[in-house]
């Protein structure tokens, strides 16, 4: 016994130490000095209670930089080499062929290429702090730490360079800007439903639905041109073209990047003239994917001009989203229609290049990449080096276009002082197309769309097109003609993905079923109309946690019409029948209305043959039109009424076998939690525990706060990665908070430590006064002389 005491201590003992060393090793250091080579004079880092650093540079705003940079690095270093290593289509090299496909997709798309191209038509301020940035970052790797998954998988990182800082941005507008993908589904629909399938299956925006802008705030352009007429002339794509096309979408989503239904985002601005205060209120919630690490890092950045706080995201040298001295912003995603793909007729010029790809204990891999007039040809990548037989299929989009100028945006909106300096920032802004609402601490607020969006005449670019020179784009839309307002006289603009403009707008920035849904900007606009004047903080932050579906107050009248089939069923809709619609954790309803909906989701497949899920108004749309998608021949389904009976009782089937067969037991946390994964070990046996984090949320398909359950499996992958509330009226009480923390070490303090807050609603003060950051850690960067 007394052997066994021993060893059971010296195994915990060798256990112990290991993990000392790895913590030591990995951690950053947040105090003290540190001397480094590239500042004009020292700047201060003081990290508050959550881990959030306030920079303090007085030499240069470079300096400022330069310590953003630093403590980037420090606490993301597996994020940032993992995000350029995605641009660059380098993942094989140290996750092994698994990571072969992704590669493919994005070395054949050219994000790398593109962010190169991007470089050097950026200002001269921009490029200093580029260099300063990359200054920063290099110097932290110079510390000696070594992130915890750089250990796992063997490597040492390469030293950062300006194009890092720019390719990311590349990632973000295929995340957040094109509809390729509706693209070949549309075609599928069109080959199987006929052309008027299309309505069923991607619903057009409804009439009378909100808009981000109402017809009396649209700007006056001096030529209106003639907008597209429907989809024009099309070109048919053979299915085995298709199922080529769609590895690009696979590899996409396992990298996280994809359009998913419902990912959404808010973001709203409130005059002087509704608040208690006599100040705008502006808040912003940008829903993506929700990772280990999170996307956002919370910064407070100040030199001697620039002076911004708010979210950044570690590889970019600004502040994204967030606030200066006298003006606050926020974003979410216009999704215009930017890209298309171009059937190309034979005998069209291509050009091509030859990329290497190194695979981790495997041989090189190359891949011939070809290019025609109108962008990459992505149809050649099926399987192992071999090209789809079929047509050549080419990709046209505006974030591949040389000298994209997005970066020069985001770093003159951290320079901004009033309405006129914020809208020339934007002028520069290329892609992915963003809703920017604004408001100063003059009490002006405002609304500006920017970004290249296509203008087409005669075809709307829902269908693949010819390439035959017949269907091209005819410039992009003016600045000064894209979707914008100042001081609108109802003191209001709230966006939520929804459609931007109405009918008059002379320009087509997407297809009439290009839009989100528009519960949520529905939404938001009641609650916030309900009090015309008056409206605080404590009001804000209530309209962005709620979670209340207008989904369900649609389809109550149709579901409950439904006829159950047994015992189960009929108990289940009687646990809907006097449900408020809202979507809280211990809530019954709103986990059996959710697996209902997922269900009824399903209905097109049947005729697509594949897994598409329609959204929710494309279910509304067939329930009450008696739809031909609502039939189903293989499970004897004739009718929309036998299609509630059977969806209803496999939703209850899946939740008993799931939490058993008492109803009371079935509350939606059980199943419905964040799922905040880590890219690389998420899925990886003993690591997935240690890196990935979850815990149980409210919210839904569509509420305000989006946490639409994922189908299968009810978690939350994706919704609010990060909130803000900024008071114009006193700007350090403003609010902000991310999903998980500042952290990317999962064995280091801040790793999460945000979630909980987040999950119950609760925010962190947004404030540059220290009385505000509690117990802090200072550290100062010195220059080596």
């Amino acid at each position: 016994m007394r052997g066994l005491l021993g060893l059971v201590l010296a195994v915990a003992a060798v256990i112990g130490g290991a993990f000392l060393w790895v913590r030591s090793t990995a951690l950053p250091r947040v105090a003290g000095t540190a001397v480094v080579q590239g500042l004009s004079g020292p700047v201060t880092v003081t990290r508050d209670q959550w881990g959030v650093p306030h920079i303090r540079a007085q030499g240069s705003d470079e300096d400022a930089v330069f310590a953003l940079g630093f403590v980037h690095w420090q606490d993301r270093a597996w994020q940032m080499d993992f995000q350029r290593r995605v641009a660059q289509g380098r993942l094989a090299e140290v996750l092994g062929e698994p990571a072969l496909a992704q590669d493919r997709f994005l070395r054949t798309w050219g994000f790398q290429r593109a962010a190169e191209s991007a470089l050097p038509a950026l200002s001269d301020r921009s490029r200093s702090l580029i260099r300063a940035y990359t200054a920063g970052v290099n110097a932290a790797m110079q510390e000696g730490k070594t992130a915890v998954e750089f250990r796992i998988l063997g490597y040492t990182p390469d030293a950062w360079s300006d194009v890092d800082s720019v390719s990311w941005s590349k990632l973000m507008a295929f995340d957040l800007g094109g509809n390729y993908d509706e693209e070949l589904l549309g075609r599928r629909v069109v080959d199987r439903l006929g052309e008027a399938g299309l309505n069923e299956v991607f619903p057009p925006y409804p009439e009378g639905a909100p808009t981000n802008l109402s017809a009396d705030e649209l700007p006056r352009p001096a030529v209106p041109p003639t907008p597209p007429a429907g989809t024009g002339d099309t070109a048919l794509l053979p299915d085995r073209t298709v199922e080529t096309l769609r590895a690009h979408l696979a590899a996409a989503r396992s990298l996280g990047m994809e359009r998913v239904p419902g990912k959404g985002s808010n973001d709203w601005v409130i005059a002087g003239s509704r608040t208690e205060s006599g100040k705008p209120i502006l808040a912003d919630d940008p829903h993506l994917a929700l990772t280990s690490p999170m996307l956002w890092y919370l910064a407070d950045l100040q030199g001697p001009t620039l002076k911004a706080i708010g979210a950044s995201i570690p590889g970019l040298p600004a502040i994204v989203i967030g606030r200066n001295e006298r003006v606050a912003w926020g974003v979410t995603n216009v999704n215009p229609d930017v890209q298309d793909l171009y059937v190309e007729p034979e005998g069209t010029r291509l050009t091509q290049r030859t990329e290497v790809i190194r695979v981790k204990g495997k041989p090189d891999v190359q891949l011939v990449v070809r290019e025609s007039a109108h962008g990459p040809v992505i149809s050649d990548v099926a399987g192992e080096d071999a090209r789809a037989a079929g047509p050549t299929v080419a990709l046209k989009w505006t974030a591949l276009a040389p000298g994209d100028t997005t970066m020069d945006a985001f770093l003159g909106l951290n320079y901004a002082s009033d309405w006129a300096d914020f809208t020339r920032a934007l002028s520069a802004y290329v892609a992915p197309s963003q809703n920017f609402v604004y408001a100063d601490v003059d009490g002006n607020t405002g609304y500006y769309a920017p970004g290249r969006m296509p203008v087409r005449r005669g075809w709307d670019g829902s269908l693949p097109v010819p390439g035959d020179g017949s269907r091209e784009w005819q410039g992009f839309i003016p600045f000064e003609d894209l979707p914008h307002t100042f001081n609108p006289a109802d003191g209001l603009v709230v966006t939520a993905n929804n459609r931007v403009v109405p009918g008059s707008y002379p320009y087509e920035i997407g297809n009439i079923r290009n839009w989100a849904e528009p519960y949520r900007a529905r939404r938001i606009t009641d609650l916030l109309t309900a009090r015309p004047t008056g409206l605080t903080l404590d009001d804000v932050k209530r309209v962005q946690l709620d979670t209340v579906s207008l989904v369900w107050q649609d389809l109550k009248p149709r579901m409950l019409a439904a006829t159950p089939d047994g015992e189960s069923s009929r108990r289940a809709l009687e646990l809907l029948r006097g449900w408020d619609g809202n979507q809280t954790v211990d809530s019954v309803p709103a986990l059996i209305f959710e697996a209902w909906l997922m269900q009824l989701q399903k209905l097109a497949q049947d005729e697509l043959g594949n897994e598409h899920a329609v959204n929710s108004l494309a279910v509304l749309n067939a329930l009450d039109g008696g739809s031909r998608l609502c039939q189903d021949a293989a499970r004897q389904i004739r009718d929309c009424p036998q299609l509630l009976t059977a969806t209803l009782r496999q939703a209850v089937t899946d939740l008993q076998a799931r939490l058993g067969d008492d109803p009371a037991a079935w509350t939606y946390g059980k199943l419905h939690r964040v799922a905040s994964d880590h890219r690389a070990f998420g899925k990886v046996k003993y690591l997935r525990d240690v890196f990935n984090h979850s815990a149980p949320t409210p919210g839904g398909t569509n509420t305000v706060n989006v946490a639409r359950p994922e189908a299968g499996t009810f978690r939350q992958t994706h919704g609010p990665s990060y909130r803000q509330i900024v008071d114009l009226s006193d700007p350090n009480r403003s609010l902000y908070i991310g999903s998980l923390g500042q952290g990317g070490s999962p064995i280091g303090p801040h790793a999460s430590d945000q979630q909980t807050l987040w999950a119950r609603g609760e925010y962190l003060p947004m404030s540059t006064d220290p009385k505000d950051w509690g117990p802090t850690r200072v550290m100062t960067l010195n220059s080596l002389k």
